[in-house]
């Protein structure tokens, strides 16, 4: 249905980097209800009153969605499937700490889901709105590849003692080691250790299946997910303090660790993650390897237009209203691209600082790639919508000691299936093909 594919589309925009007769539901100081915090929001959002239902957002959310872009969002919605009706049914979870709330929605023309996260502080941490399914995701099934005889978990801290410490795990092989060690680094947003998902852990299952073949594994939840206030309060972050500094640091405390190789730390990275690989591996030359999984070649201001207008063509109709939604994302990434030190946030993508883009529009991944010496392996799903062939073409720049692998069934995250790639993939059950596993490891223990 048509409707279903545009909804599809306002999730991920929502995300980027996601009742019946109305009564309204203040929150904040009032309650530290999930349940409420999370009808509140829905009923202030009938409402029309974005101001209300943006208050109780988190420092993340409030940069991510302000009020008017929650409006504009919303707006689509009902334009889209026509008016809201009613609340049809509830699920709630519970996942690191936080619960996640599931309301599906009658509206004129569809059920949709709306799901929201509210961090144990009462706070809304995640909104994310998609085609109503018959239940919520699965939960998290480990990879049959993944013996967990043959490892053991240790909590870390990555940057212990300072303002931006973040809790992580080491997973590490039984035995007395010295294990080669790698380092993952979460793509956008404010990713949790696991990099989760919808039904899929992508980096629970690294982890567990590198760690399985004799490989350890650290990994750490994400700045903008533990310090996201403390990072809106700085003001002129870029991606360095976002990705780059904590991986810095990740690999400093493999160095550290007796039963680790100092001599073979690998950094993997995934999506923005692998976009920034090359300038790790520049600040930190004392690497063994970069392993690149999805990682883009291109900016991030080409793939965004490129991620939405397939989104929207899903249903193979282009409406006005999809040509609008483009033209309106192009405008804004025009005036991002032009960023200068001191523009205003609220006119440039994601709301993101000046500082950011500054920083982002002078990166060029496939030159940077270019003048560090260690070996670097190139992953690539095919399937893949987000992170393009094109992007996995763009690392082949012609320099030594670069392997290349694309796998033909998979997708963003690694999964396998079928046909054109969609965001409600990520709600099926799966893990990272363990062809990909047995890749990463033959390559690790081979340099």
């Amino acid at each position: 249905m048509r409707s279903s594919v545009k909804f599809t589309l306002l999730s991920v925009v929502i995300l980027i980097a996601a009742a019946l007769s109305v009564s309204i539901r203040p929150v904040g100081a009032q309650t530290n209800d999930p349940e409420a915090i999370a009808l509140a929001l829905l009923d202030n959002m009938v409402a029309g009153d974005f101001e209300a239902a943006t208050e109780n957002f988190d420092a993340t959310m409030q940069s991510l969605l302000p009020a008017d872009t929650l409006a504009a969002n919303w707006d689509s919605v009902l334009a889209s499937v026509g008016s809201y009706q009613s609340i049809v049914a509830q699920q709630t979870n519970q996942q690191d700490g936080s619960t996640i709330i599931v309301f599906t929605l009658q509206f004129e023309k569809a059920l949709l889901d709306l799901q929201t996260t509210i961090d144990p502080d009462g706070l809304v941490s995640g909104l994310y709105i998609r085609p109503a399914s018959a239940s919520a995701p699965p939960p998290y099934e480990p990879p049959a590849y993944a013996n967990t005889d043959a490892f053991e978990e240790h909590d870390v801290t990555i940057g212990a003692g300072t303002e931006w410490a973040l809790p992580g795990t080491l997973t590490l092989p039984v035995g007395d080691g010295p294990f080669p060690a790698v380092v993952l680094v979460h793509g956008s947003g404010p990713n949790d250790r696991d990099e989760s998902g919808g039904a899929l852990k992508p980096f629970r299952d690294i982890a567990w299946g590198l760690a399985s073949q004799g490989i350890a594994v650290l990994r750490y939840d994400k700045r903008t997910l533990v310090h996201g206030q403390a990072m809106v309060e700085q003001g002129d972050y870029t991606v360095n303090e976002e990705t780059v500094d904590d991986a810095l640091l990740a690999a400093a405390l493999l160095r550290e660790t007796d039963t680790i190789d100092p001599d073979k730390i690998f950094i993997l990275g995934h999506s923005q993650g692998g976009y920034m690989t090359p300038r790790i591996g520049q600040r930190d030359p004392a690497l063994a390897g970069l392993i690149i999984m999805a990682g883009n070649s291109r900016p991030l201001t080409t793939l965004i237009p490129e991620q939405i207008e397939y989104l929207l063509e899903l249903d193979g109709d282009w409406s006005t209203d999809d040509q609008a939604q483009l033209d309106a994302l192009q405008s804004a990434i025009d005036i991002t691209l032009n960023a200068q030190p001191g523009d205003d946030p609220g006119t440039l993508l994601f709301n993101a600082p000046a500082a950011y883009w500054v920083d982002l529009n002078a990166y060029d991944p496939a030159a940077t790639i270019q003048t560090v010496t260690m070996p670097v392996l190139v992953l690539q799903g095919e399937r893949d919508y987000q992170v393009t062939m094109t992007d996995f073409q763009g690392w082949q720049v012609g320099r030594e000691n670069m392997t290349f692998i694309s796998y033909p069934t998979l997708n963003h995250l690694f999964t396998s299936g079928e046909g054109p790639s969609t965001p409600a993939e990520y709600d099926q059950p799966g893990n990272v093909a363990e062809d990909v596993i047995n890749d990463i490891t033959s390559w690790i223990l081979a340099h």
